[in-house]
Formats: structure tokens, sequence, C-alpha cells
């Protein structure tokens, strides 16, 4: 068992080299576009659901 977990550690740390991090710019940029994004799909769900509630009282 120990040995299992041992070469899983080893292959973790293999693979991990792989990885392309991004930059601390990549990564402010990203997450500015993220939370951009999320904060217009929010806004734009909330217009929706004001609309369709109103139109649904209307109508019934």
């Amino acid at each position: 068992m120990l040995k299992k977990i041992q070469q899983f550690l080893l292959d973790v740390q293999f693979e991990l080299k792989k990885v392309s991090w991004p930059t601390w710019e990549e990564l402010r940029g990203s997450t500015f576009i993220v939370l951009s994004l999320s904060i217009i799909l929010g806004a734009f769900l909330f217009v929706v659901d004001i609309v369709l509630s109103r139109v649904l009282t209307i109508l019934l």
C-alpha cells in the first residue's frame, strides 16, 4: 500500500512538470474577464427574470 502511494506521488510530480502555468498577468486578465462576464450574465438573467415575472403576473 505504501509503495502505491509513493508511486502515485511520483506520477503526480512527473505530470505537474508538464503543466504550463500562467503568468501573473495572464491570471489577472483571465480573472477580470470571468468576473466581468459573470456580472453581465447575472444582470441579464435578473432583468429577464423580472420581465417574465411581470408578464406571467399580467397573464395569470
